[in-house]
């Protein structure tokens, strides 16, 4: 008769081996960088929005490509998973560890410096740990422009924007973090370094691994440095506030933004009077801009490499067919870059208005932008049907399509069971909303482990064995940040 082993010893032969990990990590990274004692290890384990606390054997600290290297051949021979973690500003889960405590967080903070910047090439080299504010100001130290721009860019980093293939304000004219990357360093699952920072805009040698590393959360291997595009800096910027009566009139307004302004046109933010009353509320020296409520107000910036007088002449000229034509009811323009700032504040505010009020049901959607009107009205419906009072907090960037479709519970509701009881039924009529309209449920914040579910349920079949197809091919072990983007 064959002796099993019992689950006690299994569980106590992982221990070791894992606790064998975290010494040889000790070793090949410095004591100082291997973190177990709980509370320092605590600020690693909680996502941004605090909906995940996860546990870890460890977090690792690695200064370089080559520590971050020597810990993932450490992962492959003790068999641990590793989370890999920027900022730790993602809202979907994906750089939170699971609640088993076995896996390590490999943190890359460490990892910011800038390797290269060329003004003549419009191209910055950077590690992933470098914080996403930091490469705007040594852009614009060097007469460029860096173009990706959200709200957490004080403390998000440039490896978790690629992981997530962030968005922002600006995607409008300058795309996602895909678009201003053109080349990248990554650790493979089996600790092999793959050295493609190539700062080059043409290079079809063949399969594209660089896009398949961006967005992919980790998944497939670790971002350890990039090659960013550059811009120009703008003469100058000028920001209005717009006041429209729907969002169909939003649209229209946007369409003729695009024809005056053409690439001139940068930002253009809808928010609801909703959202603007929410600031209000909780951030008073935020005033609503406006003398009369209006349904719907717009953010809108040009950037202008002529000159401010150039802009503002257009912007102008603009607003006047605005207003004739009745797309607009009022306007404001900001007149300097305090009042610019104040404008782009009120609109920055709005999440941190949310989380003032009480826990809400957060949607990040896209969909086509002609049908966003239309998604709307049918999706406030719908919502209003099954939770009468429910408070709509709908704002994000219209000019590509993206909406923060969020649901506040009605005056007076506890907020806590408001969520428990609603946000499952509400995530399914907002989903069914956005899939009927031929939209996405995730347009700039990942799947994580937030959304990990309603990829199998809204993506084809096809697509998900593809998806299964390309992580068993680069990461058999199943060690990269495991439970994330796929199951």
């Amino acid at each position: 008769m064959t002796d099993h082993p019992s689950n006690a010893s299994v569980a106590s032969a992982a221990s070791a081996d894992a606790d064998a990990f975290v010494a040889a990590c000790r070793d090949a990274i410095g004591a100082a960088h291997v973190l177990t004692d709980p509370h320092d290890t605590a600020p690693f384990l909680t996502d941004w929005r605090r909906r995940y606390t996860g546990a870890a054997r460890a977090v690792l600290r690695p200064g370089t490509t080559q520590e971050v290297a020597a810990i993932v051949k450490l992962a492959n021979t003790h068999r641990v998973a590793l989370v890999p973690q920027g900022g730790n500003t993602g809202l979907a889960g994906g750089a939170t560890p699971d609640a088993a405590g076995g896996q390590a967080v490999v943190n890359l903070a460490r990892l910011n410096r800038t390797r290269a910047l060329d003004p003549s090439n419009n191209t910055i080299t950077v590690e992933a740990g470098v914080v996403l504010a930091e490469v705007q100001n040594q852009a614009r130290a060097a007469q460029r422009l860096f173009p990706l721009s959200l709200a957490a860019e004080g403390s998000c980093t440039i490896g978790g924007n690629l992981s997530t293939n962030a968005g922002g304000t600006a995607v409008l004219r300058y795309g996602n973090t895909r678009e201003l990357c053109l080349g990248l360093e990554v650790v493979t699952p089996q600790g092999e370094i793959w050295d493609g920072l190539r700062a080059l805009r043409k290079d079809n040698t063949g399969y594209d691994l660089r896009d398949l590393y961006i967005g992919a959360e980790g998944t497939l291997g670790i971002i350890t440095a990039a090659v960013m595009k550059l811009y120009p800096l703008p003469a100058a910027n000028v920001t209005a506030l717009a006041a429209l009566p729907s969002p169909h009139a939003a649209l229209d307004f946007l369409a003729l933004a695009h024809r005056c302004a053409g690439p001139l046109l940068t930002g253009f933010e809808l928010m609801s009077d909703f959202c603007l009353r929410l600031v209000g509320k909780h951030f008073p020296q935020l005033r609503y801009p406006f003398a009369e409520p209006h349904a719907q107000i717009v953010l809108l910036e040009l950037s202008d490499n002529e000159s401010e007088a150039h802009a503002r002449t257009l912007f102008e000229q603009m607003m006047e067919q605005a207003l004739e034509s009745g797309l607009v009811e009022d306007a404001v323009v900001a007149e300097n870059l305090a009042q610019s700032r104040a404008f782009w504040d009120l609109r920055e505010h709005i999440p941190l208005a949310q989380a003032e009020e009480g826990l809400n049901v957060k949607h990040d959607i896209g969909v086509p932008i002609s049908r966003i009107g239309t998604f709307i009205e049918e999706t406030d419906a719908a919502i209003a049907q099954a939770v009468p009072g429910a408070r709509m907090v709908t704002f994000g960037h219209l000019g590509d399509g993206n909406l923060h479709y969020n649901v506040q519970a009605p005056e007076g509701v506890d907020a806590p069971a408001f969520l428990a009881q609603y946000q499952a039924p509400l995530n399914r009529i907002v989903y069914d909303s956005v899939h009927r309209h031929h939209g996405t449920f995730s347009a700039e914040h990942g799947l994580g482990q937030l959304k990990v579910d309603e990829a199998t349920h809204y993506k084809a079949g096809v697509e998900i064995a593809l998806m299964r197809t390309l992580k068993t091919a680069f990461d058999p072990l199943g060690l990269m940040n495991p439970g994330k983007v796929l199951r």
